[in-house]
């Protein structure tokens, strides 16, 4: 196991090396120039060639690469252009709430998807695997966004239910950092109103971000059951009169759940990549509407220190979805071994 492991993580390293190549490139490619968008067009020429100088700029494309790269291994990732701020700094203010946001909705997904698709699967073609399945088909052809519209209709507008912007009432301070998790930081400090306050605030974009991800997994989950079902060694049981819920929670729940955890890593990537229409729906303010701010103005720096977050973040979910299915199916690290 700790040699597959190093494997996976290996490869990691070697498709982040690879991909902040890339990304660093076609920053640099695209059209216009960084320093004249940073100082803005009553600046001098002057001043625009100091500031290209200052950002190596004027350095062949190896030697900025060299002198980013160096940055970066010292924990700099440089100046941003538009909030004039290091970097670090505006990731360490904007991203934790995104976290947060992604955090709760993949754990929604999970929890409601897997227990609906086992469900569903083990009592097939009932009314509740009907009803499940329809749910299933709108909620993967809606759009988050979409979905996030309905959601603050309908439960904050008309129910009342749950506030429809921001992370926290205006009424309240936020929480002393500690985390950068409203919910975690406001029970650390003892505030238990503030943190279910914010927990109140994040319902509605993690809901609307997990809907289309349980209703894949709800429907994966379903399919791997029904599948299994169908396999010997669950007749063999069945004949044993071995009781139903002991098949289901112990010999046929644990092959059924790796597929759904392969999709996993695909989920993730898909609620990092609609959390930018969530927030700006629900006005959250989190890395998504960062990214694409210094994206628009062309903010090189902060544009590869974006990019490469969301790298690191994809590698580690599937480093840990390669290691929790190889948990569920010896065969594959077997196989990395040859055996």
């Amino acid at each position: 196991m700790i040699r597959y492991i190093f494997q996976r993580l290996l490869q990691a390293i070697v498709v982040l090396f690879g991909l902040s190549v890339l990304i660093f490139f076609i920053a640099r490619v695209v059209p216009g120039d960084p320093a004249r968008v940073a100082l803005g067009s009553l600046a001098t020429k002057e001043q625009v060639q100091k500031l290209r100088e200052e950002l190596y700029l004027d350095k062949p494309f190896p030697v900025q690469y060299y002198f980013w790269l160096r940055g970066v291994l010292k924990g700099d990732l440089g100046i941003s252009l538009y909030t004039r701020r290091p970097v670090v700094r505006d990731l360490s203010d904007y991203l934790p709430a995104t976290l947060e946001l992604v955090f709760f909705s993949f754990l929604i997904s999970l929890v409601v998807g897997q227990v609906t698709g086992v469900l569903a699967g083990y009592f097939r073609n009932s009314l509740f695997d009907g009803l499940s399945r329809l749910v299933s088909y709108i909620g993967i052809a809606t759009p988050p966004f979409a979905v996030a519209i309905l959601l603050m209709f309908i439960f904050s507008h008309i129910l009342g239910l749950a506030p429809a912007i921001g992370r926290i009432s205006l009424a309240l301070s936020p929480p002393p950092r500690l985390t950068g998790f409203f919910i975690i930081d406001g029970l650390l400090a003892g505030k238990p109103r503030l943190a279910l306050n914010s927990l109140k605030h994040i319902i509605l974009p993690a809901a609307s971000l997990a809907i289309a991800n349980l209703a894949q997994e709800s429907r994966v989950t379903r399919s791997s059951i029904v599948d299994n079902l169908q396999k010997d060694y669950v007749a063999a049981h069945t004949v044993y009169g071995i009781p139903k819920g002991s098949i289901l929670f112990k010999y046929l729940l644990k092959p059924s759940l790796i597929p759904t955890v392969s999709i996993m890593g695909l989920d993730i990537a898909f609620i990092i990549a609609n959390a930018f229409l969530v927030e700006l729906v629900f006005m959250w303010p989190g890395f998504a509407r960062y990214a694409v701010t210094v994206m628009l103005n062309k903010d090189l720096n902060a544009i590869v220190a974006v990019v490469l977050v969301v790298g690191v973040a994809f590698a580690a979910v599937n480093v840990i979805v390669d290691i929790v299915v190889s948990f569920l199916d010896p065969r594959i690290r077997l196989q990395g071994r040859g055996e």
